[in-house]
């Protein structure tokens, strides 16, 4: 390498070191990779910025396109928060169908765009969550909606209220939010290669679809005032998981906007040994 390239390449790392600070996980003697934007970042900040391990791919979609996990989690955390405040009967809410067009055009809509990008980037952990909210959310979207029929459909008279009270419904919502809560589960045990704040998120999920589930076995059963305990309870816990994911979303957003601040998310991968392919691929960078 010439005098001048070799003084390119320290410029580089010297700004690298500049823009993101020991707080967000940089060291002199770690290797690197290139985003979007041209910068140079560890494989520690990438997965902070990608919710993903840093991964041998082919082409340069990484330097040409910007980071669709803010965008994801931004209409997730959204919806979440939504979701939640509801559950807890704030402001007097009581139910969701006045905001069910947010698991329809909020979340899903940036959670699907997000999907897409993560999978031509090759980033797949973040892809699968992105991809298995998003069908969360419409499945909720489609049960709030009226015109769909769902309650009304359990009722012999077709009355939508008759049938969200009925057995069969509640019953079966509980054990699809059961399926969804082992789910999420295993999830979490994943998100442990991640970072404390995502694994916390995924932590809140799985509790809190069980608790959900809870709710409507209850309803099932006509033990009202448990269901309603239960459902505020479930909604505490997606209350917390909604304001961590919109703490890991500002933390992602402030690295992309080169904001020197140090907001911790906990990195676990160092706990993790790495594997063979990656560290060839990383010998050879």
């Amino acid at each position: 390498m010439s005098s001048n390239g070799t003084a390119q390449k320290n410029d580089e790392v010297h700004h690298v070191n500049e823009q993101y600070p020991e707080g967000l996980g940089l060291g002199a003697n770690l290797s690197h990779v290139k985003t979007s934007g041209g910068m140079t970042i560890s494989p520690e900040l990438f997965e902070k910025l990608y919710l993903t391990p840093k991964t041998q791919t082919t082409g340069d979609f990484r330097k040409r396109f910007a980071n669709p996990t803010p965008l994801g989690l931004m209409g997730f955390v959204i919806s979440a928060l939504t979701y939640a405040a509801i559950m807890m009967g704030w402001g007097g809410s009581t139910t969701l169908t006045g905001v069910a067009g947010i698991f329809f055009f909020t979340g899903p809509v940036l959670l699907l765009l997000a999907l897409i990008f993560e999978w031509i980037m090759g980033n797949f952990f973040s892809m699968l969550v992105m991809g298995m909210f998003a069908v969360f959310w419409l499945s909720f979207g489609v049960l709030q909606t009226p015109s769909w029929g769902i309650a009304a459909s359990y009722s012999a008279t077709g009355d939508a209220a008759e049938g969200a009270a009925s057995v069969g419904y509640n019953a079966a919502i509980a054990l699809y939010l059961t399926m969804w809560g082992f789910w999420l589960f295993t999830t979490f045990v994943f998100t442990l290669k991640t970072n404390t704040v995502f694994a916390l998120i995924f932590l809140c999920a799985f509790i809190s679809s069980f608790i959900f589930a809870g709710a409507y076995y209850k309803v099932s059963t006509g033990e009202y005032d448990m269901a309603l305990k239960l459902q505020k309870a479930g909604g505490a816990i997606f209350f917390i998981l909604a304001v961590l994911g919109y703490y890991i979303t500002v933390v992602m957003i402030a690295a992309e906007m080169r904001m020197t601040i140090k907001l911790p998310v906990g990195d676990l991968s160092h706990f993790w040994p790495k594997s063979e392919d990656l560290a060839d691929m990383e010998k050879n960078e």
